[in-house]
């Protein structure tokens, strides 16, 4: 199937307006408030490094998106690159994966908008009842619900801006909380310790492990394919956009990672301080700075969450829409407004399962903390096998003559295979309940999209050619 020629811009999007696109999808306030807290619980101190280890994995995936996107000119994602190379049931099962992603880390973050407003009330002081995640919860995805089927597109630019405020915010803490270990000006005793970007006495298991949750925080990093046919030059300028954003991602987040491990601590009391908070960043602005800071934060990080919520329940609805408009689902899904071009019954779809899935698992017992770590480990092997997808495609297509990349560079590919592959048995082995059923439950999902292909071929393939010769935005 063939794709007509995009129309390009009159102005044309430049490199940083890209990266900062999947920069804003990437959300590092929420990431860094959040992601470091399961890898204290794991590795102790060595969070820096298990974040400089993602940085390295999350540089071999991204190989494969830059060097597809200087040859292939596509504004689609991960379901676009692998259909390309690898044939339309590939981009099936790549898409098919990404719905899996989108949904799970949807319910992942209507949990981090309820910690963040958590974390907000306490600096406020006001005395929060049992049942107010379930609330934020469910008044979030009402909030979600209402601009997605309106596409409020100056809501979406403003929470971005809000994104970009949030990052700036972040690194004034954190120059703040090394100048004052530094300086001895700090409640804590174990000064500029170097220890934390070392493995320590981690196992090889253990960090990878850990380094799940410091994959989650680049997720995303690939969005910026989507404005491919916004720039003029899209085969220069995409891959060089996706490339910044990770490795501005990765300093960031080493960066700022070591400055809450010393910020906390590095003897046992400060790794367990770290481990155990809802909010690292609101925690260590109040130590820090004070509670005004604490407060400012919170509420940039609940705004950067429920951005993040939008994007998440957008694709999601997008892809139920493109599976259903190609015989994959109800007809009804597939509807759209006559107007704006909403699909609302796919949109309302994706909200209420996302609302089933973070509601559902909070009334059952489970905290706001552990609806944003459960379903974000869910999400985020979804992700890998999604992920692995583009760099079998370009083990491919570097195998045909016209490719023009050298056999040699086969390497980082394999490389980010192995790392996404050792990223996901780990997590099948040596885990704690709950989370030796979360590769499964992963897994699964992706089986049924296999199954799909196996057994349904001719619609697998009908869906992936639409998957990859369309944008879903």
């Amino acid at each position: 199937m063939t794709r007509s020629p995009a129309v390009r811009p009159q102005r044309s999007l430049h490199t940083w307006e890209v990266a900062a696109v999947s920069l804003g999808f990437m959300a590092p306030v929420m990431a860094m408030s959040l992601n470091g807290i399961g890898i204290a619980g794991l590795v102790g101190s060595a969070v820096p490094f298990t974040f400089a280890l993602s940085f390295f994995g999350t540089l071999l995936v991204a190989y494969s998106f830059v060097k597809l996107t200087r040859r292939i000119d596509h504004a689609g994602s991960v379901y676009a690159l692998a259909g390309s190379t690898l044939g339309p049931r590939a981009g099936f099962f790549g898409g098919f994966a990404l719905l899996g992603t989108y949904v799970f880390l949807a319910a992942c973050i209507a949990g981090a908008c309820a910690i963040f407003f958590d974390a907000m009330a306490a600096e406020l002081g006001w005395q929060l009842a049992e049942w107010a995640p379930i609330a934020v919860m469910t008044v979030v995805l009402a909030g979600a619900l209402t601009l997605t089927i309106h596409e409020s597109k100056i809501t979406a630019r403003a929470l971005l801006i809000v994104g970009f405020i949030g990052i700036a915010a972040m690194l004034v803490l954190a120059v703040v909380i090394i100048a004052r270990v530094a300086s001895g000006d700090a409640p804590v005793s174990t000064g500029l310790d170097v220890t934390p970007l070392l493995p320590g006495d981690n196992s090889p298991a253990l960090l990878m492990t850990a380094s799940v949750f410091g994959f989650l925080s680049w997720a995303g990093f690939e969005s910026g394919t989507s404005l491919s046919e916004e720039t003029n030059e899209p085969k220069r300028v995409v891959p060089r956009a996706l490339l910044l954003a990770v490795v501005i991602g990765g300093l960031v987040y080493t960066f700022v990672m070591y400055a809450q491990t010393i910020g906390y601590g590095t003897d046992e009391a400060g790794v367990a301080a770290f481990a155990g908070a809802s909010s690292t960043l609101t925690e260590l602005a109040t130590t820090y700075i004070g509670g005004w800071y604490s407060v400012l934060l919170s509420v940039i990080a609940f705004g950067v969450a429920f951005a993040a919520l939008l994007s998440s329940i957008t694709a999601a609805s997008r892809l139920l829409f493109a599976l259903a408009r190609d015989g994959f689902g109800h007809r009804k899904l597939s509807e759209q407004h006559p107007h704006t071009g909403v699909p609302i019954p796919s949109v309302l779809t994706s909200v209420a399962i996302t609302l089933v899935l973070a509601v559902g698992l909070a009334l059952a017992g489970a905290s706001s903390v552990d609806v944003y770590y459960w379903y974000a480990t869910i999400g985020t092997l979804c992700m890998v096998v999604a992920y692995a997808m583009s760099a079998v495609g370009v083990i491919k297509y570097t195998r045909s003559p016209k490719s023009g990349i050298g056999k040699h560079e086969l390497i980082l590919p394999i490389g980010a295979i192995a790392y996404l592959v050792i990223v996901y048995v780990v997590q099948i082995t040596d885990q704690v309940e709950p989370y030796t059923y979360f590769p499964w439950i992963s897994g699964a999902w992706c089986l049924l999209g296999f199954l799909i292909i196996m057994f349904r071929p001719k619609l697998a393939e009908q869906v992936g050619n639409r998957l990859t010769a369309e944008d879903l935005d």
